[in-house]
C-alpha cells in the first residue's frame, strides 16, 4: 500500500462544511503520506465541485468519487474498497480534525503495527463552539496491548477509531446500506479479526454536535426508529454467528455484546420518547423486547441492567405502560 492512512469522508449535501473538512487535513509534512477518497453519495448540492476542487489542487492526495445515494454505511464501504492507506479512518463530511493531532498520529502509525488504533477527540457543540474532552483514562498509552486487555475497561468510539485497512479489505467488512446508526457495525465488526490495540493521548477528531436535523437527535431517532432496530438485531446475528465458531474469543463476543446492550438501552429510550398514548409504540416495544431476548438471552438481561423501568415493565409484561413510564419521566425529571 502507498499510503500511512486513508480517511474516507462521507459526503452527502455537506457543501456548508465539507471546506473546513479537507482544510483541516492539509498539513504539508504529511500530504504524501495520507489519501482523502470524498465519497459523494448522490449529493444535489455543491458537495462534489468542492471535492473535485480539492482532487486537482492535490491530486496525490485528495480523490472525489461520486456515487448514487446508498447512505452513510455505502460510503464507508466504498472507501474500504478503494482505500491503499495501511490504516483506514471514517471523518464525517461535516465534522473536521485537529490538524497538529493528525500530524501527530501520521508520524506515529509510520511506526505502529497494531490492528486498533484509538485517539481522544473532542465534541464540539455547533450552536455555541463549546469543546467537550472526551479521554480514555486508565487506559495505558503508547503500548500495544491484545485486544482483550481492554475489552472490559473502555468502549471505543467510531470517531476515536483507526483501522488496520487489511482488517477489513481482507475480512470484507460490509456495512448495511440506506440505513443510519451504522457506526456501531463499522467499530464492532472488526472486532472478531483483532488481535492487538494500542491507545494514544493525543485529540484528532472534532464531532460536531448539536444540529437539530442529527439522525442522534431524539427526533432522528424517532423518525429513523426502524433503522436502529435493524442495526440492534444485525448485530446480534453477528454475534450469534461469531460465537458459532470454533475457538471464538469470549471475552470478544462479551465486548460486542456489552455494546448493543448499551444501544438496546438508547432504543428504549427512543420507545419511551413517543407519547403513552401511542399503542403502535407499545406493540413495537414489546416485540423488539421479545426479539432481543430471542436473539441474545445475555443482551436482554443486561441491557436490563442500566433501566429500572425497563425490568418493571417486564416483570409486569408491559400491562401498566402508561403509568410506569409517567412515573419514570417524572422521576428523571426530578432528579435533573
Amino acid at each position: 500500500m502507498e499510503k500511512i492512512l486513508t480517511i474516507t469522508v462521507p459526503a452527502y449535501n455537506v457543501e456548508k462544511f465539507l471546506e473546513k473538512t479537507l482544510d483541516s487535513f492539509l498539513v504539508e509534512e504529511i500530504l504524501d503520506e495520507i489519501e482523502v477518497l470524498v465519497v459523494d453519495d448522490g449529493s444535489g448540492d455543491g458537495t462534489a465541485a468542492i471535492g473535485r476542487k480539492y482532487q486537482e489542487r492535490y491530486p496525490g492526495s485528495f480523490r472525489l468519487i461520486s456515487k448514487e445515494n446508498g447512505g452513510h454505511g455505502s460510503t464507508i464501504n466504498r472507501g474500504i474498497l478503494e482505500a491503499r492507506g495501511k490504516y483506514f479512518k471514517v471523518v464525517d463530511g461535516d465534522d473536521w480534525v485537529d490538524t497538529s493531532g493528525l500530524r501527530e498520529l501520521i508520524r506515529r502509525l509510520g511506526t505502529c503495527e497494531a490492528d486498533y488504533v484509538f485517539t481522544n477527540y473532542y465534541e464540539v457543540n455547533d450552536g455555541t463552539g463549546e469543546r467537550k474532552a472526551v479521554t480514555y483514562p486508565g487506559i495505558p498509552t503508547e503500548r500495544e496491548m491484545p485486544f482483550e486487555s481492554i475489552a472490559g475497561q473502555t468502549r471505543i468510539s467510531m470517531h476515536a477509531l483507526v483501522i488496520r485497512t487489511s482488517i477489513l479489505k481482507e475480512n470484507r467488512i460490509r456495512l448495511d446500506e440506506h440505513c443510519f446508526y451504522v457506526d456501531v457495525e463499522y467499530i464492532l465488526y472488526p472486532v472478531p479479526y483483532v488481535e492487538t490495540v494500542i491507545y494514544y493521548d493525543i485529540f484528532v477528531y472534532m464531532y460536531r454536535l448539536a444540529q437539530a436535523a442529527q439522525s442522534v437527535s431524539i427526533l432522528g431517532y424517532q423518525k429513523h426508529i426502524q433503522n436502529h432496530i435493524d442495526v440492534i438485531f444485525h448485530v446480534l446475528d453477528y454475534i450469534n454467528e461469531y460465537k458459532r465458531q470454533p475457538g471464538y474469543d469470549l471475552k470478544k463476543a462479551d465486548y460486542m455484546a456489552m455494546r448493543i446492550a448499551e444501544m438496546t438501552h438508547d432504543q428504549v429510550d427512543v420507545f419511551t420518547s413517543f407519547p403513552v398514548s401511542d399503542r403502535s409504540i407499545r406493540r413495537r416495544f414489546r416485540e423488539f423486547d421479545r426479539t432481543v431476548r430471542e436473539k441474545s438471552p445475555y443482551v436482554y438481561e443486561k441491557s436490563g441492567e442500566y433501566s429500572g423501568m425497563l425490568r418493571l415493565l417486564r416483570r409486569t409484561g408491559f400491562r401498566f405502560y402508561s403509568l410506569i413510564v409517567k412515573m419514570s419521566k417524572v422521576r428523571n425529571k426530578a432528579a435533573d
